[in-house]
């Protein structure tokens, strides 16, 4: 570019009166330009967003020093139920009440120990081949879903808009099949067709029938959302591509988390046997019961709560991992690699951010439980408005936390920043380049979500086939599909994880480059400059093009 065109570009940029002004400068003040002492109204307006690759300072520490606390209490009451456990627990039977003593004593003549003995016949009972077929298949599954995930990531890197338009079509022929086979299926079967009448098979089939053109009509009326969505998923799977080491750390992440959980469940074992044998009458006769100690309830409410505390931490701590490793990537020159990318991603998330991040998962943790309760009382149908204003309210103020949230830790894992900063900072971000928080994420989940089923069923379809032909299961090999395409639609759903997080780590990554003028990624400008502007922050301005 040309000298002129340089200082218009960067007087542009310094354009206090633009709506698309950039986070990252201060304005020029006119009025006063003689009083630099004056404080400002927020010290983090006008900071300068980019990848933070330097040392962070340690964010939102009393969440984390509270988490730690939470940890440690149940594990120090779990090792305390350890060893005062009451052994008479499982001879319970063995006990019997006294009436000279008013109490329970052991019946000596009581002898509770039988020895187990092992049925060779079992092994070659008709439940042990289903056993049998059933681990066999599900193994297999597990082994195969790893090539599965990875020609998939390729696919959809190289031909992502023939992945997803070869899928379409199966979105709506998949539920065809099975609907039209029930009914079949169940009209020929006498017993199904004397337990489930004709009228109300017939009702069943015309209902899934109508969901299905619902369906279609869905895909019709958003035809050019899917057209734009297939590119970002390209690109996403594109990015994640170059970052496959990803696919090694968040599983060790999930297994860890596994690991973690093995001590508390022990634990919540152990607290049961904490307790003592009393007797209790029960219409004019004693009989002997076990009475747990007073704290076990309480430990088990608290085990719980660090279960699914811990839980949420730990997705958001992947998230954050996702996060900074594609953050690096997009914004490292494109003939060059970053370098412990991966590696420093998770330094930060369990070090400076690690309070960011358990406030984040504390925060999911509550929404969750306050909703599961909300869609628990609504389901008793409990009558008087009062009750219906209440869950409206609760349920408008769950949606704008996950609304908060949303990006959120995404914004943090690129620079460091506490959470409500950065859940500030990321919608001032998104509302000056007039974009928006939701299109990303619900066309795009959905289209994967469709990708993923299509290719489960038709695993389950294989597997259903092969058994039926190699095995005498019988109708049991149903089940063993049913629970075959379950696995791998979760091995599968953990890939769609990881590709949502990298879509929406690119997302926020575009608009901070759109924010500074700037074009790291240019195949990925010329696919997000497409998404539509934010209807709340639409403008007669034109969006920033990117620079090439």
């Amino acid at each position: 570019m040309g000298g002129s065109e340089e200082a218009n570009k960067a007087t542009s940029l310094h354009d206090s009166s633009s709506p698309s002004q950039p986070l990252l400068f201060k304005p020029p003040s006119i009025e006063e330009p003689d009083q630099p002492d004056q404080p400002e109204s927020d010290p983090t307006q006008y900071l300068q967003i980019s990848y933070n690759y330097g040392p962070r300072p340690f964010k939102d520490l009393p969440f984390v020093i509270f988490f730690v606390f939470v940890v440690l209490c149940t594990f120090g009451f779990g090792i305390f139920s350890v060893f005062h456990k009451n052994s008479n627990y499982s001879n319970l039977s063995s006990y019997k009440y006294d009436l000279n003593s008013n109490s329970c004593v052991k019946n000596s003549t009581f002898n509770g120990f039988h020895e187990p003995r092992f049925d060779f016949y079992s092994l070659s009972s008709p439940s042990s081949v289903f056993l049998k077929s059933l681990i066999w298949t599900l193994v297999v599954t597990l082994i195969l879903s790893v090539p599965v995930c990875f020609l998939l990531l390729l696919s959809l890197k190289h031909y992502t808009k023939q992945i997803v338009y070869v899928s379409l079509p199966f979105f709506v022929v998949m539920p065809i099949f099975f609907n039209v086979y029930w009914f079949v299926a169940c009209t020929v079967s006498s017993s199904c067709s004397d337990a489930f009448p004709l009228v109300y098979r017939i009702l069943v089939l015309v209902f899934v029938f109508l969901i299905i053109g619902i369906i279609v009509w869905i895909f019709v009326a958003n035809w050019h959302r899917v057209e734009l969505t297939v590119k970002i998923i390209g690109v996403a799977s594109d990015a994640l591509s170059k970052n496959l080491g990803l696919f090694v750390v968040i599983p060790l992440l999930t297994l860890g988390l596994v690991v973690y959980y093995a001590p508390i469940v022990v634990f919540l074992v152990f607290a049961r046997l904490n307790g003592k044998i009393v007797p209790k009458e029960s219409k004019g006769e004693y009989k002997c019961v076990w009475k747990q100690d007073s704290w076990v309830p309480a430990y088990y409410t608290l085990a719980i709560l660090t279960m699914l505390w811990s839980l949420t931490v730990m997705v958001e701590a992947q998230v954050y991992v996702i996060s900074g490793t594609i953050a690096q990537w997009y914004f490292t020159k494109e003939d060059a690699k970053p370098r412990r990318s991966i590696r420093s991603s998770l330094r930060n998330a369990f070090g400076p951010s690690s309070g960011t991040v358990c406030l984040s998962g504390l925060l999911i943790c509550f929404v969750r439980l306050v909703r599961a309760a909300v869609d628990s009382a609504s389901q008793e149908n409990v009558p008087g408005m009062v009750n219906l204003v209440l869950r409206c309210c609760v349920r408008a103020l769950l949606s704008a936390v996950d609304f908060l949230n949303k990006f959120t830790i995404n914004f943090v894992a690129i620079t460091g920043e506490a959470y409500c900063t950065s859940a500030r900072m990321t919608y001032e971000l998104l509302k000056r380049n007039l974009l928006s928080a939701v299109f990303v994420e619900t066309v795009s989940t959905r289209l994967l979500a469709g990708v993923t089923f299509v290719l489960s069923a038709i695993y389950a379809i294989v597997v259903c086939a092969i058994l039926k032909a190699a095995s005498s299961i019988g109708v049991y090999a149903y089940v063993v599909a049913a629970l075959a395409w379950a696995l791998l639609i979760i091995m599968l759903g953990f890939f769609v994880h990881v590709l949502e997080n990298v879509i929406e780590t690119v997302y926020v990554c575009y608009a901070i480059d759109r924010d500074r003028g700037e074009v790291y990624r240019t195949e990925v400008h010329e696919v997000y400059s497409r998404l539509p502007i934010s209807r709340n922050h639409r403008s007669p301005v034109a969006p920033i093009a990117p620079v090439v």
